[in-house]
């Protein structure tokens, strides 16, 4: 795990088992207010890291991909919502606007995006992105950076209770 610098380190994730794991234990640490981008081609993981961050968060519901529905709830058992929202259809950050995801973004709430670029001039600069690409047929490199105080220190946190650094 290459620590780039304090706002950004490198994993190598050898299976969707291993991705899920990885999205657990930033999951068990979010809280309201947090937004983790997750940027990648198709079929690069972003769906299956959302499930590994939603099962650490303590969600009720099973995770699947909102691409059709745009946004979907996870709730737990205190009532607490996490927003999974795939902005990969939203044409023009006006659409977005339009359908309530600037007030989502800034009521406080926890939310996971897929594709966020396409909506990049909604988004509040204090942010974890977390970039996934292909490397083969089982593994996948992930790239987390954050933006912001509160993501900084969820970063930080994240690599001592992940990797042990």
């Amino acid at each position: 795990m290459p620590i780039l610098d304090e706002h950004s380190l490198e994993f190598l994730s050898h299976s969707p088992e291993q991705t899920r794991r990885v999205g657990v234990r930033l999951g068990e640490m979010l809280r309201g207010g947090h937004l983790i981008c997750l940027d990648g081609d198709l079929g690069s993981g972003k769906t299956t890291l959302t499930q590994g961050i939603a099962r650490g968060w303590g969600a009720l519901e099973s995770v699947t991909s909102p691409t059709f529905v745009l946004v979907n709830e996870y709730h737990r058992a205190d009532s607490d919502v996490l927003y999974h929202v795939d902005a990969f259809r939203l044409a023009t950050p006006e659409e977005a606007a339009e359908m309530g995801l600037a007030e989502l973004l800034s009521t406080g709430r926890m939310v996971v995006m897929e594709w966020p670029a396409h909506v990049e001039a909604l988004l509040p600069g204090d942010r974890l992105r977390v970039g996934l690409s292909w490397v083969d047929e089982s593994r996948r490199a992930l790239h987390f950076e954050a933006r912001g105080g509160s993501h900084l220190r969820l970063l930080a946190q994240f690599r001592k209770a992940a990797f042990g650094g």
